[in-house]
């Protein structure tokens, strides 16, 4: 669905919201390619992700039909070749690779291309080509040479996309905010079937299918997510660094245990499929191939001297929720044997701390850090869902970051459906303890659906919390050597289309001064 002219915000020359169709005269110089079908094969879009100083990943999966009920995209069962070219140009002039790969119904006919060999801090182009169809034109970024200190870094973030709550236009936004990385921190789609998800402002747009469980149904929600315009120009402008929290699987999953369906075996199962179809549809390397139950995801990504990127897992193992799942604390929350991350991601974090000589070490993960006490009065009441509920595994990676002098520590988050803005410290229950860190929460791209917004006048019960707003929208960054600041991006609706976004408030971390200051807002 296009953007009305009257309504669509300028775009810089580097965003590419080309179509395939305005590139396709352009020809590709690669062997020839056998697609089987007359049909575009592109529906789904084009990504890159993961990046290098040396390279990064290219990904695409072809479906012609994406919404076919075998979860193959109209696809035929066998292999499929598919081209792909990178260029330091967008008209393809200055050609650098060129490659075919194997688009096979085992991996549900995606392509991922791990690329590497590449200049460090420079911007290409890249499209694919199977039979006569041509891809649109996507830009990615290789990250700076190690030690680079100076080349700056903006970011966004975003998290939370119900597709019946929405239109996805906060990446368009995203998209125009002509980031050099976008972070996806979880819930990229979920695993509820129409008016399963019950949301206020009233359903946007149909889902289709029931509750996914089987790898047809996975793949099937995602080739729907992918279908989003909105979503395709985003993934088309940036690499994306991916995580997952609980919807690409099942609400609230911790590990092996699921929430209300079925018994272990039946969920173990669900997993195995959800994890093979997130695979398939993201921007991933051949690392993260999932082996069967299993699925390595987190990971870092070092962007030069200016930040680590440190993306974590905080489902795959995780004990299970404390309290019965829901509120707390009821004592469980606190046992040191309890664990957010596993035992063996605990010390890869901690050891990355340790290593750090980044000017800015981020932490992209899913569930809030920060305590959130919500109930007014001397009575605690936490959520056990969030690392309130694992509270000495939070205890032991802040005091990880401290004892190892990481210089900037911040931590990114998503999953609440609404911004905040923390400080972070050692101990919450003590007015008197340091800010030790700094947390970014993003509100949802769609999920929870319209909302007024609130003005924030503090929070008496965690005076951690600098701001809070419930309206639909993104996180922007831009990280120097000096500073990293922050814009809270929102959207006024999105139960309809084209929205425009404005920056909510603004936060400011500097260099070695730990915890948030407040900046000028501005509207854009």
């Amino acid at each position: 669905m296009p953007e009305p002219a009257g309504e669509r915000h300028a775009l810089t020359r580097r965003t590419l919201i080309a179509a395939a169709g305005a590139t396709a005269a352009l020809g590709l110089a690669a062997g020839p390619a056998r697609a089987g079908t007359s049909a575009d094969p592109f529906t789904l879009g084009i990504a890159s992700g993961d990046p290098a100083s040396d390279g990064f990943v290219l990904w695409t999966r072809l479906a012609t039909e994406p919404l076919a009920d075998d979860g193959l995209g109209g696809m035929p069962a066998r292999a499929v070749e598919v081209q792909w070219e990178v260029a330091e140009d967008e008209r393809f002039a200055g050609v650098v690779r060129r490659g075919t790969e194997r688009a096979a119904p085992e991996l549900g006919h995606s392509v991922h291309v791990e690329l590497a060999g590449l200049r460090p801090g420079r911007e290409y182009f890249y499209r694919f080509r199977c039979g006569n169809h041509l891809s649109r034109t996507g830009r990615a970024r290789t990250a700076p040479a190690a030690g680079t200190l100076t080349s700056p870094l903006t970011m966004c973030f975003a998290s939370c996309a119900a597709w019946e709550h929405g239109f996805y236009t906060a990446y368009r936004r995203i998209a125009e905010d002509d980031p050099d990385l976008v972070l996806h921190l979880g819930d990229y789609q979920y695993e509820f079937g129409h008016l399963g998800y019950p949301v206020q402002s009233g359903v946007a747009r149909r889902v289709e299918g029931g509750e996914t469980f089987t790898l047809a149904d996975y793949r099937r929600r995602h080739a729907q997510t992918k279908t989003d315009p909105d979503l395709q120009l985003a993934h088309s402008v940036a690499p994306w660094l991916v995580v997952w929290d609980d919807h690409e699987v099942d609400n609230n999953w911790a590990d092996e245990h699921h929430e209300i369906w079925g018994d272990t075996e039946e969920f173990l199962e669900r997993r195995r499929a959800a994890f093979q179809a997130y695979y398939e549809n993201m921007p991933l390397r051949r690392s993260s191939v999932p082996q069967g139950i299993d699925m390595q995801l987190y990971r870092r990504v070092r962007w030069g001297a200016l930040a680590n990127l440190h993306m974590l897992d905080t489902r795959q193992y995780r004990s299970d929720q404390a309290c019965g799942g829901l509120l707390g604390p009821c004592g469980q929350e606190s046992d040191p044997s309890r664990t957010l991350t596993g035992d063996e991601q605990e010390s890869w974090l901690l050891g990355g701390f340790r290593e750090s000589r980044a000017r800015w070490d981020l932490i992209g993960q899913q569930v809030m850090m920060g305590q959130h006490d919500k109930l007014a009065g001397p009575l605690k009441v936490t959520d056990m869902d969030t690392w309130d509920g694992y509270t000495a595994s939070r205890d032991r990676i802040t005091r990880g970051w401290v004892d190892a002098g990481v210089r900037n520590p911040v931590v990114l988050t998503g999953d609440i459906h609404e911004h905040y803005a923390n400080d972070l410290k050692l101990d919450y229950d003590d007015p008197d303890s340091p800010v030790v860190g700094a947390e970014l929460v993003t509100t949802s791209v769609t999920s929870n659906g319209d909302s007024a917004g609130e003005e924030f006048g503090g929070d008496p019960e965690n005076p951690h919390i600098r701001f809070h707003d419930t309206m639909r929208g993104y996180v922007r960054t831009k990280v120097t050597s000096t500073e990293l600041r922050a814009d809270f991006r929102v959207l006024p609706y999105v139960s309809r289309p084209y929205a425009p976004a404005e920056t909510k408030a603004s936060f400011v971390v500097s260099d070695q001064v730990p915890g948030l200051r407040e900046a000028s807002t501005f509207a854009r």
